[in-house]
């Protein structure tokens, strides 16, 4: 009996060794696929970030544009 107890535990702790080798394996993955990930999300932001700025900046010297000519360029909404 004692011998079936020996082993089971020598069985045991080579399962728990593979479990935690496998744990480890995968956390270093699961680490790795969020640096990935969080370096291209912050790439995302900082391209629309830039586009939206230039945009902006357009729109904005647009509008001035459009107000220094005075009346002759309003923008006038039609009621069909």
């Amino acid at each position: 009996m004692n011998e079936k107890i020996e082993h089971n535990s020598v069985l045991i702790g080579t399962l728990n060794k593979k479990i935690d080798d496998v744990d480890g394996r995968l956390s270093a993955k699961i680490d790795g696929v969020d640096s990935k990930l969080s370096a291209k999300i912050d790439s995302v932001e900082n391209g629309l970030g830039a586009k939206l700025d230039a945009v902006a900046a357009d729109l904005a010297a647009h509008r001035a544009d459009t107000e220094a000519h005075g009346p002759v360029y309003r923008v006038k909404e039609s009621r069909d």
